[in-house]
């Protein structure tokens, strides 16, 4: 590799030209990038004392196809600086009059003539072919960045970010000193890096540079690192076959939600224990790709992400053509953000494997829809429904991806438990849902599950007992002596709720009112309204009738979990049978601490007969679901990793260390929670104290 300081112009100038690869993103700088640019060039210069202005770094390498009259480089980073210095030079040339003079266009600043600014930075003069113009673009960008050059019409499909930048440039130059310009222009310096093809690795390169231009997704990231390992015709033929259409597909989207596909689909390739934060993506990808992908690997890849991108594409962003299936994933994004991954996983069981029908694919989703439902009416916690949802995915079996699912349902802990019907119905009854964030999805989908379609995005919602503290003679009459009581019970009750697109003119009016004025219950559409309209008054009586009327019907909408119980005690079994089979405590190297062990693993054996033990090669392993124990043996004690936040860990003892004070804990599969030696029997107690806890979390 070499690099060194150069003026930006000579980076185009003598016979060469420098080649976007197409899986490069397009040309993105904005206005606001140019005009910065601007300032920087007018201060540069106008000011004798500025002898040159950093403007970032161009690398690049070799092209694999290139001739002893034109060098090809292809760009490694840079190409946004690059495309706009050449945007303000062509703007400058076509500012020239014909005739305009210069004598010294080398190291001097006298101002060439438009025929000299096109030769020496613009376009080669003997070019043939697309060869002709030092700068060679992705797609639409280089087919108006030709139009540009050669003072042709515009395409069809122009690049509307070149289109509007050389306008912005032109602009700002018919009002300045051209002289100025054209100083502070040769005064930009970049860092010029060439790599050595076959030495250098253009991708490591990359990623340890601090771009000045617009940020790189974390799908940049990954394309350029797969790509870029590929020969330069293979890198077209990928990117066609399997980036482009994906691209394409995502359209105005791409740059907004494909970092967030590839998060899900990568989750269910290397089922991480922690949701992927949004910033690991691409070193998470990488590492996965290094282990695991062989390079005659990288085609199916590619293949496996364009069509997870098309199930994602279906499912998140609104695009499924099945009418059916678009509303009961319609339905599940409008509760929860996060149930991608396992979407992505029933839909190749449905369109790959072909082993999940239609019908079976619908039961699916509204079971996802049932269990999150259900359990935000209830008062359940929903913030861990991201990792909830990921772990679905991975217990998804290809084979029986239905009952799989339930299965994994209800083989959750205590609190990420499938609700029951009468946990259901009681929160329905007797929680005050007003103030629940899916309130109105609640009261829409009691309206619109079965009859003809009301469009209810208008509506609000209604109490038809008045929030009002003050509340009118009539309805303290009506209510009876008990009043207050009786609207602090029931105020925010289902049976009190309703929709109606005149919230503001129902107010507090007297319940006959509200019945009888134009646009009120009586002349409501809505099917929620026709018990209310039936009532000659409205006490608690009626919102109790009509509370149970609407679970009950709630219900029916969001069914319970059915599960084959047979179904569940083999998967247990098998899942004991399959992670213990590989080992034996016998192979485990004790030296001195075997008896210390016996003593601990009768001890956790007892806490529960959910408690699962699992030998490693060089540990022991206690799940529930999620593990709460790990024993490493050692020489002459016992290290117990155990499954706890170091901050929620009740240890008197304070023998209890954080793990994240150790680079790693050796011969631990498990990572994470607090470290407790055990170096003889009188720590029992004070051990399975801190055991206990982890237990009791991860049965809850």
């Amino acid at each position: 590799m070499k690099a060194e300081d150069t003026r930006f112009t000579r980076l185009f100038e003598g016979p060469k030209q420098f080649i976007v690869p197409v899986f490069q993103r397009d040309y993105s700088w904005g206005t606001k990038h140019c005009l910065q640019l601007w300032k920087d060039i007018i201060r540069a210069g106008s000011d004798e004392r500025v002898k040159a202005h950093f403007i970032g770094s161009i690398v690049y390498i070799a092209a694999e196809e290139t001739s002893a009259t034109i060098t090809r480089w292809m760009v490694i980073d840079g190409q946004q600086r690059l495309t706009t210095v050449a945007l303000l030079l062509a703007a400058l040339r076509d500012c020239l009059p014909d005739g305009h003079p210069a004598e010294d266009i080398g190291d001097g600043d006298d101002l060439p003539s438009r025929a000299e600014l096109d030769d020496y930075y613009l376009r080669n003069p003997h070019g043939k072919g697309d060869r002709r113009y030092k700068l060679d673009l992705r797609r639409a960008d280089q087919d108006t960045l030709m139009a540009v050059l050669d003072g042709h019409a515009m395409p069809k499909v122009a690049s509307e970010r070149i289109t509007e930048n050389l306008a912005f440039f032109k602009e700002q130059l018919a009002d300045a000193d051209l002289d100025v310009i054209y100083c502070g222009i040769k005064k930009l310096v970049a860092v010029d890096v060439c790599l050595t093809r076959g030495q250098d690795d253009p991708q490591m390169i990359f990623e340890s540079l601090n771009s000045t231009g617009l940020d790189l997704t974390q799908a940049d990231l990954i394309r350029n690192f797969v790509l870029m390992r590929q020969d330069e015709e293979r890198q077209t033929q990928l990117y066609h076959d399997y980036w482009q259409p994906i691209e394409s597909a995502f359209g105005s989207r791409y740059r907004t939600d494909f970092d967030k596909f590839v998060r899900d689909h990568l989750t269910l390739q290397l089922k991480p224990s922690k949701q992927l934060r949004s910033d690991e993506i691409y070193q998470r990808f990488r590492g996965y790709f290094i282990d695991t992908v062989k390079d005659d690997q990288v085609e199916e890849l590619l293949s496996a992400l364009r069509r997870s991108g098309s199930f994602y594409i279906a499912y998140s962003l609104g695009q499924e053509r099945d009418a059916k299936l678009a509303e009961s994933f319609r339905r599940l994004r409008a509760l929860v953000e996060v149930a991608a991954p396992v979407v992505l996983r029933l839909y190749d069981c449905y369109s790959r494997a072909k082993t999940l029908t239609r019908t079976e694919f619908i039961e699916a989703v509204e079971l996802l829809e049932s269990y999150v439902f259900r359990r935000s009416v209830c008062g359940m916690q929903t913030r861990s429904l991201g990792q909830i949802f990921a772990t679905l995915a991975y217990r998804i079996m290809e084979d029986a991806p239905l009952l799989s699912l339930k299965v994994a349902l209800h083989r959750q802990g205590k609190k990420r438990r499938f609700p029951t019907d009468a946990e259901f119905r009681e929160a329905l009854e007797t929680r005050d849902l007003y103030d629940m964030r899916h309130c109105h999805y609640l009261l829409d989908r009691l309206e619109n599950h079965s009859k003809e379609m009301i469009d209810t995005s208008k509506f609000t919602i209604e109490h038809v007992m008045p929030q009002n503290d003050e509340l009118r003679p009539d309805w303290k009459g009506m209510l009876g002596p008990e009043w207050e009581s009786m609207r602090e019970t029931w105020l925010h009750r289902l049976g009190n709720l309703t929709l109606t697109g005149y919230n503001t003119e129902y107010g507090d009016r007297p319940f006959a009112e509200k019945k009888t004025i134009k646009g009120g219950f009586n002349d409501s559409p809505l099917r929620l309204n026709k018990f209310i309209r039936e009532q000659a008054c409205w006490t608690a009586a009626e919102m109790e009738v009509r509370g149970k009327a609407l679970a009950a019907e709630a219900m029916k909408i969001w069914r319970p979990l059915v599960v084959d119980a047979e179904a569940v005690k083999t998967a247990e079994l098998e899942d004991r049978k399959a992670q213990a089979a590989r080992y034996s405590l016998d192979k485990l190297d004790f030296e001195y601490s075997r008896p210390l062990f016996d003593e601990i693993r009768e001890r956790v054996l007892a806490l529960g007969d959910d408690v699962i033990e699992l030998c490693g090669s060089k540990s022991v392993t206690y799940r529930v679901f999620d593990f709460f124990l790990e024993v490493v043996p050692r020489k002459r004690r016992l290290s117990l990793l155990v499954n706890l936040d170091f901050e929620e860990c009740d240890d008197p003892t304070q023998r209890a260390k954080d793990t994240s004070e150790y680079a790693f804990i050796a011969n631990a599969s498990e990572s994470g929670g607090v470290l407790f030696n055990l170096d003889n029997r009188t720590q029992l107690d004070a051990a399975m104290h801190v055991i206990r806890q982890s237990y009791e979390k991860v049965s809850d």
